[in-house]
């Protein structure tokens, strides 16, 4: 089993940048991490993802080039760096573990899910 928590979430203005943060318990090891989120009345969608060992990533053209996705396996936790964000970025942004090494981008390919938290950014 493992337990995903998220933080870092929070209301900025457009342009600024956030940091949120995935802590990450249990059975990790192996397991490729993502960032989707949620605005609402939309479906959930991908945001990044990261393999194991960090060497694949993959993030939503969307928020090329504005989001980084890293993790620190010695911590248990996985970042998304958010910059130049937009009244669009506006969302719930959920942690997801995957057991799937090659690129997993949607909802289905996550076992794990947190509880979410919440991006805001005004304009």
């Amino acid at each position: 089993q493992v337990q995903l928590v998220e933080s870092g979430g929070g209301l900025v203005q457009a342009g600024a940048s956030l940091r949120l943060s995935c802590a990450a318990s249990g059975r990790t090891s192996s397991l490729t991490m993502g960032w989707f989120r949620q605005a609402p009345g939309q479906e959930r969608e991908f945001v990044a993802a990261i393999s194991w060992t960090g060497a694949i990533t993959d993030s939503a053209d969307s928020v090329k080039g504005r989001f980084t996705i890293s993790r620190d396996n010695a911590k248990n936790t996985v970042y998304l760096q958010m910059n130049s964000l937009k009244p669009e970025d506006t969302a719930v942004y959920y942690c997801a573990a995957s057991s799937i090494y090659y690129r997993p981008v949607r909802v289905r390919d996550y076992e794990y899910w947190g509880q979410g938290t919440p991006v805001t950014v005004s304009s």
